[in-house]
């Protein structure tokens, strides 16, 4: 992850254009490239990203599950000028069809996704276990994976009286979650992320 030293506002965040096919997070201000991660990384993101969608549409729930293409404005600090996107969102298919005609930011007077999922890299291992924890708390998201191919683990977090609960599954443990509660893949099944 390579941090720049410009510092930008929301408004020209979201308006930023280096003419290169670079994404960028905002974070305090500071635009954050966003490293091409390990083919596992965007294997698994890929693979859960399918598995949601496939319980979505089973379920019939009005839910979208997209990936690597929705930011959400973060608080850190006494500063609100930051915006993650996260490896997997799974929001409410009226507020997706909301985004369309704008950039597909989910601002803090707006409804907070569903999940939120994180893949961990080296590179971003304190910040998906620490600084997001923290903001997707405060943003009041019900539920938080932290997938871990480097620990070999998955952690969920629910959210709980605004404090997120931790419940770590690893190897040949069914993942339980409380928004997919009938999802019934293993640790094992996720992190080689193919059906």
């Amino acid at each position: 992850m390579t941090i720049t030293k410009t510092h930008l506002t929301l408004e020209e965040y979201l308006n930023y254009d280096d003419q290169t096919d670079t994404t960028y997070e905002l974070v305090n201000g500071e635009l954050v490239a966003m490293t091409l991660g390990m083919g596992q990384h965007g294997e698994i993101a890929d693979f859960l990203n399918y598995c949601f969608r496939q319980e979505i549409k089973r379920l019939n729930h009005p839910w979208v599950s997209k990936q690597m293409i929705i930011g959400i404005q973060s608080p850190r600090g006494n500063r609100w000028d930051t915006v993650r996107i996260p490896d997997v969102v799974v929001l409410l298919t009226s507020q997706w069809q909301q985004l369309q005609n704008r950039e597909a930011v989910i601002f803090l007077n707006e409804p907070s996704p569903i999940l939120v999922l994180e893949v961990v890299s080296e590179s971003t291992k304190n910040i998906d276990y620490r600084a997001k924890r923290s903001e997707y708390s405060v943003l009041d998201i019900p539920e938080y994976w932290i997938v871990d191919p480097l620990a070999k683990k998955v952690t969920i977090l629910s959210l709980s009286e605004g404090f997120y609960d931790e419940t770590i599954f690893t190897s040949s443990d069914r993942v339980k979650s409380c928004i997919f509660t009938e999802f019934n893949y293993t640790v094992s099944q996720i992190l080689e992320g193919d059906l």
